[in-house]
């Protein structure tokens, strides 16, 4: 066993599987180990724990870790040979997709016709308080509520919601939002963003983000709180978005003229 393994099984306890959620054991552990080598902590040829290992660290029969290991093979996560041993099969090759800051909407655009997404709700309903006092609205306005997860080769990395005024039922459906970006439907609706003000920090998983992205409740997310305005400054999106680190990163290079570049991959 390598020291990385080693690391692994003294970093997650037997706390990490929760034995009373509805999620089988086996995917929990599935899920933990996937988001290691994802996230590049079990790296491309390390061997991995065996079926004996991964059961006594975890307090689980051999017949979990056993399906677990079989899961992250079917994916192609990792590969195993008989006398030798499961070996990790993986190797995360980012492509940056960059464009200047003041291009931020066409590197937006650029990235959501590069990847996939699956819509989980489209709704036009009355907003929360919180998000109706951002829009400063009257009450009874009903605003256009669009839930999406966003994938790249098949994996998830991104979970969105987002709250819209001025779209109607006419404007959107489901199978534009998966053939087509959101921005284009705003433009198409004639909803013309002027500026946007975006703030990025760091949260903990939801059960419902981290069901939607395929992790553990509780994983260290990328949140980012997207508002866009017209140019009376008034709110017309506003969008809430998670990542998973392990799939994406969104890096910034600024030089001493004020110039930028933003990279999101």
């Amino acid at each position: 066993m390598t020291q990385n393994t080693s690391d692994l099984l003294r970093q997650y306890t037997t706390d990490v599987l929760d034995p009373d959620s509805p999620t089988p054991l086996y995917h929990q552990l599935f899920t933990m180990l996937r988001d290691c080598i994802v996230g590049g902590v079990l790296k491309d040829g390390e061997r991995m724990p065996s079926e004996k290992e991964l059961a006594e660290s975890f307090n689980v029969s051999r017949i979990t870790a056993r399906r677990a290991l079989h899961d992250l093979s079917t994916r192609n996560l990792v590969a195993r040979h008989r006398g030798r041993g499961t070996f990790v099969s993986y190797r995360y090759r980012p492509k940056p997709v960059n464009a200047p800051l003041l291009g931020m909407l066409e590197n937006l655009e650029m990235m959501g016709r590069a990847t996939r997404i699956k819509v989980l709700g489209l709704h036009f309903a009355f907003p929360p308080a919180p998000i109706a006092d951002l829009f400063d609205l009257p009450e009874k306005q009903k605003l256009c509520q669009i839930v999406r997860v966003r994938s790249a080769a098949s994996m998830p990395f991104a979970y969105y919601e987002s709250w819209t005024l001025g779209l109607e039922k006419k404007d959107v459906s489901r199978s534009e939002l998966v053939s087509r970006t959101r921005l284009e439907l705003l433009r198409q609706a004639n909803i013309n963003i002027d500026h946007i003000e975006q703030t990025l920090t760091a949260k903990a998983a939801s059960p419902q983000e981290a069901d939607a992205l395929g992790i553990m409740p509780g994983k260290p997310l990328l949140m980012l709180v997207r508002r866009s305005f017209d140019e009376k400054d008034q709110l017309l999106d506003h969008l809430y978005a998670v990542y998973n680190p392990d799939r994406f990163q969104y890096h910034m290079t600024m030089s001493p003229d004020g110039t930028a570049e933003v990279k999101a991959h």
